[in-house]
């Protein structure tokens, strides 16, 4: 089946200790989509400005995401650029232009808006809204989001909980939130907001899906070195995404293995720039990742 993704589609400019890369391509919604589009037909809602460059449309495509709901408009496209410290955990931001994002409102074409599988990427709660009311019955819907807007847009975020069956946000986030110190009575919190499914990021620790079959804890595939985790949480979300719309039987039955996938292309999204290491693997180098990392974790 395929998979509706809206989000940022953006140009990132990355520094680290080693490195420094400028205007790649990024946002919440690129890193998803590209994730996802390894396991079922992706579908992407965004916008860029006339300065979006070629070559990364180019990549879109040879990924075979439907770009036909990518709006290009007159001006600039968002640019955030931000700098990480050695350990790669805490980054700060350094410069955000919104461009044309600023004024996004999220279009869906008519074909897009009976997707069975939809994910609303990491933008305003005011926009995850906007495309819901645009859709007709999807199968299963999942949101990500961030501390921003649990600081200025906590109402539009409390009333998209009860549309949702699956929410995603990070350990400080569901803190932050609910004003629960332990996981597990934080999701407790949240599933009496709605989601059926709540899953905590904790970024190279894996993370935790709280569901109706109970926990699962989901681990990190483990890495030697990391280059760069920007987008690793959007492709996580995507891969998962992606798994679950292209894998028959029951969300249940199919969520924790889903969550694995998800785990490692985001350990792909670490070992370079942007997306420069996602876009050059294969789905035989995703399927030899998920052997290893069931090796590790069997007992």
């Amino acid at each position: 089946m395929s998979l509706l993704i809206v989000g940022s589609t953006a140009l990132d400019s990355i520094k680290t200790p080693k490195a420094e890369n400028p205007r790649l391509l990024g946002g919440s919604a690129s890193h998803a989509a590209v994730a996802a589009s390894f396991f079922t037909p992706v579908k992407l809602i965004g916008v860029v400005g006339e300065d979006f460059p070629k070559k990364y449309l180019a990549l879109y495509r040879r990924h075979k995401i439907d770009l036909s709901g990518l709006q290009i408009l007159p001006g600039k496209t968002f640019h955030w650029s931000g700098e990480y410290e050695v350990n790669m955990n805490n980054r700060r931001t350094l410069l955000t232009e919104l461009g044309v994002f600023e004024k996004f409102s999220p279009h869906l074409p008519d074909a897009h808006k009976a997707s069975p599988f939809v994910l609303l990427a990491n933008i305003a709660p005011a926009l995850q809204h906007h495309v819901l009311d645009q859709m007709s019955r999807p199968k299963f819907v999942a949101a990500d989001t961030m501390d921003l807007w649990l600081n200025i847009a906590l109402e539009d975020l409390l009333r998209l909980l009860p549309r949702l069956d699956c929410f995603v946000l990070n350990d400080s986030e569901a803190h932050q939130l609910t004003k629960e110190d332990n996981i597990f009575s934080a999701m407790k919190k949240i599933h009496k907001l709605g989601p059926k499914y709540v899953i905590i990021k904790k970024g190279s620790h894996g993370s935790i899906l709280s569901s109706p079959r109970g926990h699962f804890i989901c681990p990190a595939y483990p890495l030697h070195t990391v280059c760069d985790p920007t987008g690793a949480g959007d492709s996580f979300v995507g891969g998962m995404m992606g798994y679950l719309a292209a894998t028959r039987g029951t969300i249940d039955n199919n969520f924790r293995r889903a969550m694995i996938y998800g785990s490692v292309v985001a350990s792909f999204c670490c070992e370079g720039f942007g997306l420069d290491r996602t876009t050059r693997i294969k789905r035989t180098d995703i399927e030899k990742r998920v052997k290893e990392l069931e090796k590790l974790t069997k007992f």
